[in-house]
């Protein structure tokens, strides 16, 4: 499992400070992500989170949804998580725009992201080598057909991939 220990920039009394992950979400601060949606043949990989996770545990997410460390490039961050969530790697990422949302994730959690959203294409032979620590299962999906699963089952996905497709599916789907 990866450690929740880690320091990630949160806000504190209005300065960018590092904040233990799990207290930056108990104390819901607002504080920096990182989400990726990896596109094949039109299709968007999602997973499903592991069940040991602290929250969100067994929803349904985009490819993958991460902190950067403190100090790190949000870039470099989407690469690494790619990597150790999904043994994805050499994947040339788009940037594709920020998003900040608010929302309740369980157990007297917050999520308060101001997320750096990334794209990126992959060739139909990608391996993926999901770790068992961090995600449970994977599949791919036209992006009408997980909006409409969304709409008839908003409880099995989690709160920021229903915001991401509800509030901001053209500026990270649209015109890649």
């Amino acid at each position: 499992m990866i450690p929740t220990d880690i320091m990630i920039p949160a806000w504190v009394d209005g300065a960018l400070t590092p904040v233990e992950k799990l207290a930056a979400h108990q104390r819901g601060l607002r504080h920096l992500a990182v989400s990726v949606f990896v596109i094949r043949d039109g299709m968007i990989l999602i997973q499903q989170r592991a069940l040991g996770k602290y929250h969100t545990p067994g929803l349904w997410a985009n490819t993958c949804c991460t902190h950067p460390a403190w100090g790190e490039d949000p870039l470099a961050c989407a690469d690494r998580r790619l990597n150790e969530e999904l043994g994805i790697t050499g994947l040339a990422l788009s940037h594709r725009g920020q998003v900040e949302y608010r929302a309740d994730v369980g157990n007297g959690l917050t999520e308060h992201e101001v997320v750096e959203v990334y794209l990126a294409d992959a060739p139909s032979d990608m391996p993926l080598v999901p770790n068992p620590d961090e995600v449970m299962d994977t599949r791919w999906i036209a992006p009408d057909a997980l909006a409409a699963e969304i709409a008839a089952h908003p409880d099995v996905f989690t709160p920021w991939l229903r915001i991401y497709l509800a509030q901001h599916a053209d500026m990270i789907l649209g015109s890649q």
